[in-house]
């Protein structure tokens, strides 16, 4: 009876004070018609919080997400339908869903009348800021009784996901060569007759074993060329993504990881929807996702859904045993690397298969200055390192339009590195 009593409102609650006032006053004047008044102020309160506590007002409802994945900064809807299943009517309902402050506000609504299994239909718009896996609810419902005497809350729908996926963006262009692990530029496979192994070639560089000379291919293309044992082939480009919270500067939607995890996703659609076999990995070599060129959209969904729900990684460098491409082509998106991270990522990775890397001045995601000539000489040093191991460098900044990073990326060779913009 007590919990009942805690659902009166400021009304009923008066309501009950007016009551006892009025018997204590009828007990001393004597007065009993003013007692009989008391007695049924007094009790009216009381037998509708009773009621309502014993009867359970039956409320249904259902919620839905339009839609269930949604992009960084896109709009999506949630759907509510509230109907009562009882016989006993409803006063005013006052319902509040929960929803994270990286969605938007939360939304309240008020119904006067609730029909009898009759939905009423209600929305509310979302807008993520960030990614990640969010949890809409609980739905929560205030309901009062049609005299305005109790309330009571219930919960009436527990959470529902939604996915919040990385931002990405449509590119153009592809590498030369991309998806088969030699490009056009000066590697080819050669199959060099009987007895002889299957051979890659590219261009001479200074410091190359003269005894791998290429004749054949020199003589064909009138420039130097050297042969590259093969490993074996697998096919496909391997996206690795730097997602140490050490490598990055910045804090929420504008932080340097969130715009490595954007390039990264839009760099994995745009391969696969040209057919090319993407998969994702983490600077330690962790697959996070492996989608074949072929299929639906179920094996975006894939790759959206690992990147929306990966976190910062504690590490403070990269390690890796082995080559994080398995012989495939590489594009890798860096934060902050040491020059010993650029030793472990260049260990293993075989000189004649592609390697490109799109470096992030990630002091200019914190405020620093970021133009070519004050750029964080660890940013230099790295790009320079990388560039002299034989891989296509691109230094990008906050203000860098992922697709001119994308072209410039395209265009690079091991040879050449580029900076986009002249203010990063």
């Amino acid at each position: 009876m007590l919990r009942s009593l805690s659902g009166l409102t400021t009304r009923g609650r008066c309501l009950l004070a007016a009551g006892v006032a009025a018997a204590v006053c009828a007990t001393v004047l004597n007065e009993r018609d003013l007692l009989r008044v008391a007695v049924f102020v007094i009790a009216l309160p009381l037998l509708v919080a009773g009621f309502i506590s014993a009867a359970k007002v039956r409320i249904g409802a259902n919620r839905k997400l339009f839609p269930d994945r949604v992009q960084v900064g896109g709009a999506g809807e949630v759907q509510l339908e509230l109907w009562r299943t009882g016989r006993l009517p409803t006063g005013e309902v006052l319902l509040e869903d929960g929803v994270p402050y990286s969605l938007g506000g939360r939304p309240r609504f008020v119904v006067e009348r609730l029909p009898q299994h009759q939905a009423v239909a209600l929305r509310y718009p979302i807008q993520p800021m960030l990614r990640g896996i969010q949890q809409v609810g609980p739905l929560r419902a205030t309901v009062t009784d049609p005299f305005g005497l109790c309330e009571f809350e219930r919960e009436l729908i527990g959470h529902t996901k939604l996915v919040v996926v990385p931002r990405f963006v449509s590119l153009w262009g592809l590498p030369s060569g991309a998806g088969i692990g030699v490009g056009d530029d000066g590697n080819v496979r050669l199959h060099a007759g009987q007895g002889e192994s299957d051979v890659i070639v590219r261009q001479y560089r200074q410091g190359d074993d003269l005894r791998k000379v290429h004749w054949r291919s020199t003589a064909r293309r009138d420039e130097i060329m050297v042969r590259v044992e093969e490993r074996p082939w697998r096919g496909g480009t391997t996206v690795l993504l730097d997602h140490r919270a050490a490598a990055h500067h910045g804090t929420g939607p504008s932080a340097s990881l969130e715009w490595a995890v954007s390039f990264a996703a839009s760099v994995c659609l745009h391969l696969r929807r040209a057919g090319h076999r993407v998969r994702l990995v983490t600077e330690h070599g962790r697959t996070l996702a492996d989608a074949p060129g072929d299929g639906g959209d179920h094996h975006d969904h894939l790759i959206l859904d690992a990147l929306a729900g990966l976190q910062p990684a504690h590490e403070r460098d990269v390690t890796n045993g082995s080559d994080p491409a398995e012989g495939q082509e590489l594009i890798a998106v860096l934060g902050t690397v040491s020059n010993e991270a650029v030793h472990e990522l260049n260990r293993f990775r075989p000189r004649g298969i592609r390697s490109l890397a799109v470096l992030l001045d990630t002091p200019a995601w914190s405020g620093g200055v970021s133009a070519p000539e004050h750029r964080a000489a660890a940013t230099e040093e790295s790009a320079s390192l990388l560039r002299a191991a034989g891989w296509g460098v691109v230094v990008a900044g906050p203000a860098s339009p992922m697709p001119q990073v994308w072209a410039e990326l395209c265009r690079s060779t091991a040879r050449r590195g580029t900076l986009i913009g002249g203010s990063l």
